[in-house]
Formats: structure tokens, sequence, C-alpha cells
């Protein structure tokens, strides 16, 4: 379960600042003349590279932090609609439930440090003892993916006709991978007919909580 999703998510690098503190130093903000420089150009020189300097601090920091470019994605074919921040990927994958194989449907994004997912596995009826063992899957594959008990707690899903529909809701902070990476997944599982599904974020730092609310808000069902 989600071991796709786990291989996207958000490789942190290091982006060198090639400034030197001499540039920085070489003049004064009050207008004083630069250190051991006594003609024009020598000091436009000195102001020009710390301009440009300040440019790459700037767009290295930029690029250091998380864009969220938030777009609603409409899933006609599976039933429901959800707020992802960036263009989806998708990926589909035969599972076995209680010995019956089924069709997994996911659509990811990554952003930041996370992975955004929405999960839909086709059942073959829309018994509620079919359902509930698919649910039970997906509540207790997201918890052995980072080592954590299966705990949830009821919560309501919208329809995006009105109304709501009876979830569970999820958060499980464990270690996932050969690597032992901490990881926290926040995740919503649901029955509607013949599909079940299962919306989650997998981080591997901190998530801000409007983040974590744009995407469950957003993901109602059909």
């Amino acid at each position: 379960m989600l071991r796709t999703a786990f291989r996207f998510l958000a490789r942190i690098s290091t982006i060198p600042f090639d400034c030197p503190v001499s540039q920085f130093s070489s003049f004064s903000l009050t207008g004083g003349r630069p250190a051991g420089a006594a003609s024009g150009l020598q000091r436009a020189r000195a102001v020009l590279g710390t301009v440009a300097c300040a440019l790459v601090l700037g767009g290295a920091l930029a690029a250091c932090s998380p864009t969220f470019d938030w777009r609603t994605i409409m899933n006609n074919d599976n039933g429901y609609t959800v707020d992802l921040p960036a263009k989806p990927g998708n990926d589909q994958r035969a599972v076995q439930i209680d010995g019956t194989p089924m069709q997994m449907a996911m659509q990811t994004a990554e952003a930041g440090d996370a992975v955004f997912a929405v999960g839909t596995v086709m059942l073959p009826n829309d018994n509620e003892a079919t359902q509930r063992a698919a649910l039970e899957f997906l509540r207790t594959g997201l918890a052995r993916n980072v080592g954590a008990p299966p705990d949830a707690h009821a919560v309501q899903i919208p329809l995006a006709a009105g109304g709501q529909v009876l979830g569970l809701e999820m958060k499980l902070t464990g270690e996932a991978g050969s690597q032992h990476e901490t990881r926290t997944v926040y995740a919503r599982l649901v029955a509607r007919g013949r599909h079940v599904y299962q919306a989650a974020i997998i981080a591997s730092k901190p998530l801000q909580q409007e983040q974590i609310d744009q995407f469950f808000t957003s993901f109602q069902l059909y």
C-alpha cells in the first residue's frame, strides 16, 4: 500500500551560497567609500557585486521554500474531486483483499516535503461486508508502512451534491523504508457504492495546518 507514493517523497537538497562576506562589507550603507578604494568605478563594482549576491541569496531562499500550486482535480471515472498541490501522476495496480483480486487506482502529487495521494479501490460489489474488508485492508496497510498501531476515529466526508458520509480519519507517525526515515501519515478512508477511497498525505517534515485542511476539506465524493 502506497509504496509508489513513498518513492515520490521530496528529496531535500542544500543550495550553496557563494556570496563572500567581503562583498557585503566592502561598502558603507551610510554613503562612505568602499574600504581601501577611492574611485567611483570601484564603488560601483562593489555595489553591483552586492546586489547580485543579494539576488542569488533571495533566489536560493525561495527555492528552499515548499511550493503549493493548488489546483482542483475532478476524477469523474472514480467519483471524487480534490485539490492537489501539483500536477498529479497516475498509477494503477492489482491488490488482493480477503483473497479477492481488485484494482486500485492512485493519483499522487508531490509538494514541499510531502506526497498527497488519493487511492480508489474498485470493489466487485457494493455489499457492506466487501466495503468493510477494503477499509480494513487500507487502514492496516497504512499503519504497517510506518510501523504504527492502526488507530482511527470517525469523521464525516462531504459529498459534492451536499450531505456527508461516515468515514475514518487517521494520523500515524513512525519509520518507513530501508533507511528507517520518520514519516507522518494523515489519512481519511471512506466507502461509497462500489468504491473505497483513501485520501492521504505522507510527510517527512511537519506540514502547516492550512495545507492539511486544504487537501482534506476539498476531498468530496460524487
